[in-house]
């Protein structure tokens, strides 16, 4: 669960330890998702009178191709969130770091912070290693496993 309500948030400050999963909602079509459940930690709490603070990190798996030679490559993500959340009608409301109220101002989704944080961090060309040598452009042969045999072209 990464969404609070306003009312458990007037009571105090909330630890979050959740996870996002890979098929939530809040990814769509063509985004970089975590290959398993996406692991959310911080605090969220008060920061003024219609501002609330998210302070937290995530983690999770990111799986894709090599760029270079197509063989399937898995790595780690971590990032670090700092969030802001406020009411509509706050004077910094249309700034670009922050987030507005859900629900017409009566809970906080964290969720659509997090997968934009996770779309920054994970790797959108990922490559198996960094002195991957790719496929050969004439005939499709793995160049990382030795010469393919055919005739260098002339540049």
């Amino acid at each position: 669960m990464l969404s609070y309500s306003l009312r458990e948030l007037a009571k105090g400050a909330v630890q979050v330890d959740s996870t996002l999963a890979p098929d939530d909602a809040v990814w769509v079509d063509g985004d970089i998702r975590p290959e398993g459940p996406l692991r959310v930690t911080g605090r969220l709490s008060g920061a003024g009178t219609g501002r609330f603070y998210f302070s937290g990190a995530f983690d999770g798996t990111a799986a894709g191709e090599c760029r270079r030679c197509l063989v399937p490559v898995q790595g780690a993500v971590r990032g670090d969130l700092h969030v802001l959340y406020a009411d509509a009608d706050d004077e910094n409301a249309d700034e670009p770091d922050v987030y507005p109220l859900g629900d017409g101002g009566t809970s906080i989704d964290l969720r659509p912070a997090v997968r934009e944080q996770w779309l920054l961090e994970a790797p959108a060309l990922p490559l198996c290693r960094p002195e991957c040598l790719g496929l050969c452009s004439a005939c499709g042969a793995d160049r990382n496993q030795g010469p393919c045999g055919c005739s260098s072209p002339s540049v």
